[in-house]
């Protein structure tokens, strides 16, 4: 998987390295495997079980499926250091779905990197083959996350209820 690059970001693959690093929280590893400086926040608990809610051993056993489409934002001004992570919850499914997710760390918010990394992010995926389908879901009263999946070009289609609570569900399709 290659690196994206938009104005102000590179969006790095995420490696099975990098994932055992975070894992068991060795920072300077992962700063090592990014060649970006980490937050002191990131990686956290909370992005830790969300980002990989898969067991190590499962990630070891397909890589390629539970980490696709998987990167880290780093900054490309000024020093590299990481800014956040985008992604998605496996390989497409048997109709052609794929579920994306975003974090940025807190110091980083409201300056546009996720809507970027977003954005870069969906078109990619709608790009590769047997990909129909970008979805996403977030709490109703998370507006700022709202707000970054319609500029994506994503449309509210329905709510679900999670073990986190209702979540409004959005999607993409790929067009034509």
């Amino acid at each position: 998987m290659s690196v994206l690059v938009t104005k102000r970001l590179e969006l790095v693959p995420v490696t099975v390295s990098l994932v055992e690093a975070v894992l068991v929280g060795d920072r300077a590893r992962s700063e090592q495997i990014l060649g970006a400086t980490c937050p002191v926040a990131w990686p956290n608990r909370a992005l830790i079980e969300r980002a990989f809610y898969a067991s190590l051993d499962l990630i070891k056993r397909d890589p390629v499926r539970r980490l696709w489409g998987d990167r880290v934002m780093i900054t490309r001004e000024g020093p590299r250091r990481v800014v956040g992570s985008i992604v998605f919850h496996g390989a497409p499914d048997g109709d052609g779905t794929v579920e994306v997710a975003y974090g940025v760390e807190e110091e980083s918010q409201r300056k546009g990197y996720a809507t970027e990394a977003t954005s870069t992010s969906v078109e990619w995926a709608l790009e590769q083959p047997g990909v129909h389908c970008v979805r996403a879901a977030t709490p109703p009263w998370h507006v700022a996350s709202q707000k970054v999946l319609e500029r994506c070009g994503l449309a509210r289609v329905g709510e679900r209820e999670s073990p986190l609570g209702d979540l409004w569900e959005y999607e993409r399709r790929r067009s034509g």
